[in-house]
């Protein structure tokens, strides 16, 4: 059997069925074989970022590897971007590259720089953001080797694997009858349930009796409780322990917006009433979620101040770095949730908790009419309040939706304003904040949910990095709806600038600029809408009611600002624009 053909049929017994890619001369082999002798689609980019965020959009979806391929050089390294999104944000994905022939490889000299066209030595460059990555120079070694990379993507704390492949190694012949007992082995997942120990039974005992001695608890659940293999299981840690729930960015869509328990999203631009709320606890747990300075601002005492603070996650290595628990268990999100139903008659059978925990319900509930989100964003009476806009819209979608955020203000309003329901998506570049991140990754959500309307929140900057995909996007006619927030510059460093440059806004509004989105989109053969103050109620129905590729234009101010943001350097809860930073922004 020819490797290539053996590396097609072992992506399919992973249930792989879409490849991303960019066609390139060292992985036309592996396109050969998947197009000829399998049923798994091959989805065509025209930059290899995009495939690579396109596999971030299924893994997010699926939480099982999608693959993206590309050729050597710089389609490996086109690649980085969004491997990295996936690493940073837990995502598992598997990024199979071509390589020039071994006898080619420079890494047979010592020294030399380059010997093959094209050759890049892409595993060294990827090992910061990967889980394992590997160049395969024995074609014998090549079923271990993807077993590994398919293994170890989803293993723990899930993130992704690369496979660097020559180009000599994928014509060669393995011995058919290994092949054939390899391929017909079950899938494996190693992403075991930690076995129950006693010291993990006197934690959470520990962890249990804190709750109860809380008159103002509260739970704040990060990106890991989100992340596909975990969202059940959250969702049911909420119901056993019942107390009031906060949301990190990456954690948004675990609870619904409309969940009595719901008390925000909370960190830099969080919520008001959300840091208000986080401010005042007594009590806090925190599940698979870092505390970076987006959450904690930088003023971490302030955080920590009057707090018995919990961690849980599956990565030591995640915990106890900007802020100090006062206790720490290490264990996968399964494991909590059965001592969590173990120990849950602690809480419910506790009068004293339960009365302090009503008069705290009551009290978050004040705050959060204290603080009305559209009053954030302060608008002309002939422009439209993009928190309205999306608020409205995310009312209006009664079925399940995907939303997928660009990374700039849009994000941030997003976060603030959707009307999250229960089986509804949020996918964002967190950890990496990669502008460009949007629509690919929303093409592969669409690929990975065909029967779900997707809604991509955009803004004119992020939108630019990979507008080239709107091809992408047409030609396979997907459910897809991009708002575009237009305020013609680069608003989110803008903002920044204001506060801490004198107004010198260079690079964006000074050297930046926007095309005619009608025009693109038309070029495209795309339907475009260009929204306004006075129709953008009826464009919201329209948008609604869309089943097809769509790009809706939402103009607004170039002064746009988006508040509330955390006070650098002041107490947590303090925020602009009330309160002034007192030092500039590290981050």
């Amino acid at each position: 059997m020819k490797a290539s053909l053996f590396i097609a049929k072992y992506l399919e017994t992973k249930n792989v069925n879409y490849c991303f890619e960019l066609v390139g001369g060292m992985i036309t082999h592996i396109l050969d074989a998947i197009s000829q002798e399998t049923t798994i689609s091959i989805v065509s980019f025209h930059h290899e970022q995009s495939a690579a965020f396109a596999t971030d959009g299924v893994g997010r979806i699926k939480g099982f590897p999608s693959v993206a391929l590309a050729t050597s050089g710089p389609g490996a390294t086109n690649l980085i971007t969004g491997i990295s999104s996936c690493y940073f944000d837990s995502t598992p994905a598997v990024f199979i590259t071509g390589q020039v022939n071994t006898n080619e490889l420079s890494s047979n000299k010592k020294g030399l720089r380059q010997l093959g066209f094209q050759e890049t030595d892409i595993v060294s460059m990827v090992k910061p953001v990967v889980k394992y990555a590997v160049q395969v120079k024995n074609v014998d070694e090549l079923p271990i080797e993807l077993e590994k990379v398919f293994d170890i993507s989803i293993s723990g704390r899930q993130g992704p694997c690369l496979i660097d492949i020559p180009m000599d190694i994928q014509s060669k012949k393995i011995d058919q009858t290994k092949a054939l007992n390899f391929l017909g082995k079950k899938i494996k997942n190693n992403d075991k349930l930690i076995s129950k120990n006693y010291k993990l039974k006197k934690d959470f005992n520990k962890l249990i009796l804190d709750i109860t001695k809380a008159k103002k608890p509260l739970l704040l659940l990060g990106g890991g409780c989100s992340c596909a293999s975990n969202r059940k299981i959250s969702k049911d840690i909420i119901e056993q322990l019942e107390i009031p729930v906060a949301t990190s960015l990456m954690g948004l869509d675990v609870i619904e917006r409309n969940n009595k328990l719901n008390v925000g999203f909370i960190g830099s631009y969080g919520n008001r009433w959300a840091n208000r709320i986080l401010a005042e606890a007594d009590f806090l747990l925190v599940i698979g979620s870092r505390l970076d300075i987006r959450q904690t601002g930088s003023n971490t005492n302030s955080f920590v101040e009057g707090k018995t603070i919990w961690q849980i996650d599956i990565d030591e290595a995640e915990i106890a770095n900007r802020v100090k628990p006062d206790g720490i268990i290490i264990c996968d999100i399964k494991e909590s949730l059965s001592y969590f139903k173990y120990f849950k008659f602690e809480l419910k059978n506790n009068l004293l908790f339960k009365s302090n925990l009503q008069k705290w319900l009551e009290k978050i509930k004040s705050h959060k009419s204290k603080y009305p989100l559209l009053k954030e964003y302060k608008t002309t009476l002939d422009e439209i309040n993009p928190l309205d806009f999306i608020q409205k819209l995310s009312e209006k979608l009664s079925s399940k939706t995907i939303y997928v955020t660009d990374v700039g203000q849009h994000q941030m309003w997003s976060a603030q304003s959707l009307n999250i329901k229960s089986e509804d998506r949020f996918i964002t570049s967190g950890g990496l904040g990669a502008m460009g991140f949007g629509l690919p990754t929303a093409i592969g959500a669409a690929f990975s949910s065909p029967d779900t309307p997707i809604i991509l929140i955009s803004g004119d900057g992020s939108f630019q990095l990979n507008i080239q995909e709107l091809e992408t996007l047409k030609r396979n006619n997907l459910n897809i709806s991009i708002i575009l927030f237009n305020n013609k510059c680069h608003g989110m460093v803008r903002q920044f600038q204001e506060s801490y440059f004198k107004n010198n806004l260079q690079s964006t509004v000074k050297g930046y600029s926007t095309p005619d989105f009608g025009k693109i989109s038309r070029a495209y053969d795309i339907s475009f809408i260009r929204s306004s103050n006075i129709s953008y109620e009826r464009d919201i129905n329209k948008i609604v009611e869309n089943k097809n590729p769509l790009l809706v234009e939402v103009p607004i101010s170039q002064k746009s600002k988006v508040y509330p943001k955390l006070a650098f350097g002041r107490k947590f809860g303090e925020m602009e624009p009330e309160f002034n930073p007192t030092s500039m922004e590290s981050t």
